[in-house]
């Protein structure tokens, strides 16, 4: 009976926390984007969980600024990346932390950190994306060019397949949308055209999870960086300062489209640690992981 109780107990605990998540990143994705647009998988993956239309970017509504937001938990001022030309090497503001190696602390580092077991990955297909992270808190890197994303999609399927069983976090990323606003227009046909064509290789990489039973036991992310106006952003319009946030998995409450939290992009990692369970967050982490979404 002893022996009985203790595989249910840690059989319990085993299920607490998250065995992979999956960030779905749409660079320049906006609000008004998704408003303006059918994303029927994009839907039907959230309809179990929420999405807000009303998370806020991190100024400059720039693109590295806001994914390094996403991915360390802090803002520009503690991360010290204020503009997409930042290199390790060079670049004027300093984080107010580091690893040994001059990195501010992302999630990948604090996940590996805390548990050595766990697996993970980074795809993109801006060159600029990975150069504020460490890649040797990185099991897999993979780099698409010329705004190509659906290898990367197929990378990651493989990738989550292989390390079925060890805790993993996939960040699958594609800047075409962002694109397609610079050289079309924010809310031109163009744009319309390329959300809707991200939300179809969306639905494929998600049925294929279901097929391969990789669904269930998995959570999802759907972030963007900043929305636009005309052909650019940077300021501080609502059309750029508005973007969609969606979560759907076990520990997360049914709320469809809500308004019912308040969020920011410097929220994504503490949310991140908190489906890992991980605890000793670096104190340089300013987000907050809003309570209103958890069950």
């Amino acid at each position: 009976m002893k022996s009985l109780l203790l595989f249910l107990f840690v059989s319990i605990c085993i299920n607490v926390h998250a065995q992979r998540v999956v960030i779905i990143g749409i660079d320049g994705f906006s609000t008004e984007g998704f408003n303006g647009s059918k994303h029927p998988n994009i839907d039907k993956l959230f309809e179990k969980g929420l999405i807000t239309l009303s998370s806020r970017p991190v100024i400059p509504s720039v693109t590295l600024p806001n994914w390094t937001s996403h991915l360390t938990g802090q803002g520009p001022e503690e991360h010290g990346i204020t503009a997409n030309n930042w290199t390790l090497a060079k670049h004027p503001l300093q984080a107010i932390e580091t690893d040994a190696d001059g990195y501010t602390p992302s999630i990948f580092k604090v996940l590996k950190d805390k548990k050595p077991d766990s697996k993970t990955a980074f795809y993109y297909n801006w060159a600029e994306l990975i150069n504020p992270i460490n890649k040797k808190y990185l099991d897999e890197v993979s780099f698409e060019e010329n705004d190509k994303y659906q290898n990367n999609y197929a990378k990651a399927l493989k990738f989550i397949g292989e390390n079925r069983n060890d805790p993993t976090l996939v960040f699958l990323y594609s800047v075409h949308v962002d694109h397609a606003g610079h050289g079309h227009g924010w809310m031109s046909p163009e744009y319309v055209t390329a959300i809707e064509e991200v939300d179809g290789e969306i639905g494929n990489f998600i049925n294929q999870l279901k097929e391969q039973q990789l669904y269930e036991d998995t959570y999802f992310l759907l972030l963007s960086d900043h929305g636009g106006i005309a052909k650019g952003h940077g300021g501080v319009t609502m059309n750029e300062m508005q973007v969609p946030f969606g979560i759907t998995g076990k520990k997360i409450k049914n709320l469809g489209k809500t308004d019912a939290f308040f969020n920011s992009n410097r929220n994504t990692s503490w949310i991140l640690a908190k489906l890992f369970g991980l605890k000793n967050i670096p104190r340089s982490w300013t987000g907050i992981a809003p309570t209103e979404i958890f069950r």
